[in-house]
């Protein structure tokens, strides 16, 4: 798995370790060694809070005398610190679960239901797709095109109809007919607009009246190659609907991979799969060994 890792990461690693490489070679001063550090962060779209974080953090845990090999092993436990959860639902469980996907028109967002709904079939759940973008009839075609390739059932309202009634009629088939799986996918929207955010405010309250407890989990997809301005995206759709995790699509055609580091830390949220291509079954479990593995290996 490491090697995938290597491979999808190719853009961000490559980048990253050419710099990092002449750093850690190199027999600097210690505070010359910790300036090039920091640009090489910001220069992965690490972003200046957590390059800064780490920095300091390097500083106080590391010592003069420390060799090159100590330097590197210190900034993997402190990448790996930064990314690693000790709590937070599990994937996989015995109870019906309820997934809404947020996200921005053109980041992956319908790609990546795709993508959950294998996984999710790959573990034998029984899985219901709903369209409740009603306001772009491309969205809802794709979402049909991709709940008949891979044989999932879906639910959809009449176009402009309202999404929230949507999801109401999808909780009461998938209560009726005894689905493991309910994902649904919202209408991509601007994070700048207030109404269409409040619209997940209101598709959310219909879900928990009609189902205590759901939606379990509200994941957010974001566009990997957009850097450190995905992070502006996820603080403003974490105000509105609390999300519980990322997805982060097209990881494998950037070079600024290392905005998942600042992601994670200025949300306190897990990144739970990312997206390496067009396929169905092109995403990987979010690992921090495996990432930090292969950004420094």
């Amino acid at each position: 798995m490491i090697n995938v890792w290597k491979e999808k990461l190719r853009r961000t690693r490559l980048s990253f370790q050419e710099r990092l490489a002449g750093v850690f070679a190199s027999d600097k001063a210690r505070e010359d060694f910790f300036l090039e550090l920091e640009e090489i962060l910001l220069l992965a779209d690490v972003g200046l809070t957590t390059t800064e974080k780490i920095i300091n953090s390097l500083r106080q845990k590391t010592k003069k005398t420390d060799s090159p090999h100590q330097l590197r092993e210190a900034l993997k436990q402190e990448l790996l610190s930064l990314l690693s959860f000790t709590s937070q639902p599990e994937l996989i469980t015995n109870s019906p679960q309820v997934i809404m996907v947020v996200g921005i028109n053109g980041g992956g967002k319908t790609t990546s239901v795709a993508k959950l709904a294998h996984f999710y079939q790959k573990h034998q759940k029984k899985v219901l797709l709903v369209a409740a973008d009603t306001f772009r009839a491309a969205a809802q075609e794709q979402l049909s095109t991709w709940a008949q390739r891979l044989n999932v059932p879906l639910i959809k309202g009449q176009y402009g109809a309202d999404p929230a009634a949507v999801a109401y009629d999808a909780l009461h088939s998938f209560q009726a007919k005894n689905y493991d799986i309910c994902l649904i996918d919202t209408a991509g929207r601007l994070h700048t607009n207030r109404n269409l955010m409040a619209e997940l405010e209101k598709i959310k309250r219909v879900i928990s009246r009609e189902l205590p407890g759901a939606p379990h989990e509200i994941l957010l997809v974001l566009d990997a190659s957009l850097g450190q301005n995905a992070l502006v995206q996820a603080e403003e759709f974490h105000k509105f609907s609390g999300l519980t995790g990322i997805f982060l699509a097209k990881l494998d055609g950037t070079a600024k991979g290392g905005c998942i580091l600042s992601i994670v830390d200025k949300l306190n949220l897990p990144i739970k799969f990312v997206g390496i291509g067009e396929k169905e079954n092109d995403y990987l479990l979010f690992s921090p060994t495996d990432f930090v593995e292969a950004l420094l290996s």
